[in-house]
């Protein structure tokens, strides 16, 4: 699984800038380049796990892709940013859920379970019910 990023030159300064909005991450960079090397490297640092590393892939235009070669490690990530950006405690999200507990939620937010397409889906929407995936053919 990947996720679409953009990068984009700020007119008011020299700067690149660099977004992943699934993650909710941003970065910047004196080129374009280096602002993909940024991004990696920023989610590679929120991880923080040994061996977890981020694979970049600019497209045409401005869009870029990111995976991971922990790919549960990358989902678990997501999931974590989107409850934050969104402040949903892990209880909050359970009770969306209508789990007796957290913990089952949080094995995915740890990348300890991988989901499938229709639990990512399922977990995404208690999160923000408005979420709608768009699938693309890249």
């Amino acid at each position: 699984m990947r996720f679409e990023g953009r990068a984009w030159k700020d007119k008011r300064s020299k700067f690149w800038l660099v977004e992943v909005p699934l993650l909710d991450v941003m970065t910047q960079g004196t080129s374009k380049r280096e602002a993909l090397r940024m991004i990696a490297d920023a989610i590679e640092i929120l991880v923080d796990r040994k061996g977890f590393s981020v694979d970049v892939r600019p497209l045409t235009g401005s869009a870029f892709t990111i995976g991971a070669n922990q790919e549960s490690v990358l989902i678990a990530l997501m999931l974590k940013r989107q409850r934050e950006a969104h402040r949903l405690t892990l209880m909050d999200v359970a009770r969306r859920l209508k789990a007796k507990s957290p913990s089952t939620y949080a094995r995915y937010e740890r990348g300890k379970s991988l989901p499938t397409v229709e639990k990512l889906d399922q977990l995404m929407k208690a999160i923000d019910p408005a979420f709608e995936p768009i699938l693309k053919v890249a």
